[in-house]
């Protein structure tokens, strides 16, 4: 039984930060707070994620998630999963699916410590490595960074070098000045299917306002240029302009992302024509148990269902499934080494071989490999 749930704010290094409008860049080394979740059992059992540390504020779990997994068995995770789903349409806003997808893979994470196994075992079995796509940073002005068609370019031969095999761009969003802006985005895909060729797969995920006659435009030219997927140019809360995008373009559309409501949203999505290609997301649809419906979904329908975002919940509902094809490993930036170990790691949970290809963790449960010692040490806050 379920005997605590807590979080635990510690302080780490980062060599990366956040813009304005939420998007990710490379800095100078700097001091961060993370949190962890942590849920335990009376066996001495703990189940563990990274959480961002103003999701589940005390109130939260004290008005939210206490209530409901204190005292209860943490293999019943269907019904548990339901009644946190169920609260929040009385939190009013304040118990995100973000915060329900974090308790959510704490709970998996425990079980599979439980079983001994890891997560992606117990979820299925289905594959033990996923071939990983290169999901670059957003653009820049940084110089060497990604300031520059040119600078694409080269960045994806050097992608390619490492063994990718398909390559996703992220082009320039606000606050960078001149963004956002179809002719740009169309020479930076142009440069990088010149600079690799036309077996490496690529995909654009453009900038998230674009009115439809642009998404339209610039969906019409990366489908010239042989690109897998057309990702998130437009508003996603307006699912009728993804129908009518999807309706006009021969390259398959792919979404939503961010949009709110779970499996339920891909349901409609996917029935209504709006997208060729369902995306789901653990943190964004909340949690690896609705992320496995919307896999499902999509194998009803006899479409793929691309996983968005990295780490290890993301590769557990991969390993449990081939409704995707491919693995976001990212962000990446020329100027940023993605597999540096950060100090509250002891490694990292997908390290790329040179096939191109993420081994499933070994470790039980979502197969995180802590710095526990490093957490206790750092430690600043606990709720």
């Amino acid at each position: 039984m379920i005997t605590s749930v807590g979080v635990r704010v510690f302080t780490t290094t980062a060599h990366t930060s956040v813009d304005v409008a939420g998007h990710r860049h490379p800095s100078e080394p700097h001091e961060v707070r993370e949190a962890l979740l942590e849920i335990t059992d009376d066996e001495g059992l703990t189940g563990r994620c990274q959480i961002a540390p103003d999701q589940l504020r005390p109130s939260v779990l004290d008005k939210h998630v206490r209530p409901v997994l204190l005292g209860q068995d943490p293999w019943d995770r269907e019904r548990l999963w339901r009644e946190m789903a169920h609260g929040q349409r009385g939190s009013h806003g304040g118990f995100t699916d973000r915060a329900l997808g974090y308790v959510d893979q704490v709970l998996w994470d425990l079980v599979g410590r439980k079983a001994g196994q890891p997560l992606w075992k117990v979820l299925g079995g289905s594959r033990d490595r996923v071939p990983a796509y290169a999901s670059t940073m957003c653009g820049d002005q940084t110089p060497g960074g990604l300031a520059t068609p040119e600078d694409y370019a080269a960045f994806a031969r050097q992608l390619v070098g490492l063994g990718y095999r398909a390559i996703k761009l992220h082009t320039w969003m606000p606050p960078v000045p001149g963004a956002p802006s179809v002719r740009m985005d169309v020479r930076a895909c142009t440069a990088v299917r010149e600079a690799v060729g036309p077996d490496v797969e690529l995909m654009l995920d453009a900038n998230h306002w674009y009115r439809r006659t642009e998404a339209l435009a610039l969906g019409k030219a990366v489908e010239e240029l042989g690109f897998s997927w057309y990702e998130e140019p437009m508003e996603e809360a307006s699912t009728s302009s993804y129908r009518w995008l999807a309706d006009q373009l021969a390259i398959p559309v792919i979404g939503p992302e961010v949009a709110w409501g779970k499996h339920m949203t891909r349901a409609e999505w996917v029935g209504s024509g709006a997208c060729d290609i369902l995306r789901a997301g653990v943190n964004g649809c909340g949690g690896i148990t609705p992320v496995l419906k919307v896999l499902h979904l999509a194998e009803s329908f006899g479409v793929d269902c691309e996983v968005h975002g990295n780490g290890s919940a993301s590769l557990a509902v991969l390993g449990a499934s081939e409704a995707s094809r491919w693995y976001e490993r990212g962000l990446l930036h020329p100027l940023v080494d993605f597999d540096r170990v950060p100090p509250h790691l002891n490694s990292i949970v997908d390290a790329l071989d040179p096939d191109g290809t993420v081994p499933l963790p070994t470790l039980h449960g979502l197969g995180d490999d802590w710095n526990l010692d490093h957490v206790a040490e750092h430690t600043v806050e606990k709720w």
